[in-house]
């Protein structure tokens, strides 16, 4: 199969719904010649079905980022999928979750904060350390961020975990480069997925997209982000690491 992943091997987490970032990049990903394998967490029944909806069915592997059992067996059960000394070429990272009380930033406990900071920022850590046995031959991490450079309406410590999200992207680059492996973000727009359903006031932070992406915004379109995600992944970025790309409609340039 011919594409700009063509032969590339691929662990993509986050898939929930065809909504989601994550399925759309997974789908293209495979359609521009990638061999993916899932992740899932909590509702692995939903994952394998929304698995069945990709070009082709992927096999998915229960994981928590917050188990370090899961974590220290995920490159065992990652090689059992893609056949003993494949490799692995990519990584994406969708991975993200606020309790409640993380959206209300000066009541916020120190739990709640903590458990959005380790699910969110930490585990781009240790999931792409946990993936590293397979990343022999170097590869792409690629992560996905919500712009942290703005105090948003809303997301209170979710953007601070955002923030150090953006910061461990930058340290992986920096520590992983001398294995020729990429580690970058993009930096999507707000999408009405599953996830959106549990930030208290989505609609009103998302509405500053109605009235300021240059190049328009849809809300209900994944595929934009996904497509950045998987030139990230290929090697048309040879010597881009450490770096944010946003696929946002041209909001993050427009100032307060």
């Amino acid at each position: 199969m011919s594409g700009i992943l063509a032969g590339k091997r691929i662990l993509v987490t986050g898939v929930l719904t065809e909504g989601s970032i994550a399925f759309h990049a997974a789908k293209i990903a495979q359609e521009e010649g990638a061999e993916v394998v899932l992740t899932g967490f909590g509702r692995l029944t939903l994952v394998q079905r929304i698995a069945k909806r990709l070009p082709k069915e992927a096999p998915v592997i229960e994981l928590d980022v917050t188990n370090q059992e899961h974590l220290d067996s995920l490159a065992e059960k990652i090689g059992e999928h893609l056949g003993e000394g494949a490799g692995l070429d990519g990584i994406v990272h969708s991975i993200a979750f606020g309790p409640q009380g993380a959206f209300n930033f000066l009541e916020a406990s120190w739990e709640d904060v903590g458990t959005a900071v380790q699910v969110s920022a930490y585990s781009l850590k240790s999931l792409t350390t946990a993936c590293l046995p397979l990343m022999t031959r170097g590869g792409s991490v690629v992560g996905l961020t919500f712009d942290a450079q703005i105090a948003w309406p809303k997301y209170d410590w979710m953007g601070v975990a955002k923030a150090a999200l953006e910061s461990t992207n930058r340290y992986l680059a920096r520590d992983l480069g001398g294995r020729n492996v990429r580690c970058n973000l993009v930096s999507a727009g707000p999408i009405k997925s599953m996830a959106a359903k549990s930030i208290p006031g989505f609609e009103e932070l998302a509405d500053v997209w109605n009235h300021r992406a240059p190049i328009g915004w849809d809300l209900t379109d994944p595929d934009p982000a996904g497509r950045g995600v998987v030139g990230l992944l290929s090697d048309f970025f040879p010597k881009t690491t450490g770096e944010i790309v946003h696929v946002d409609g041209g909001v993050h340039m427009m100032g307060a």
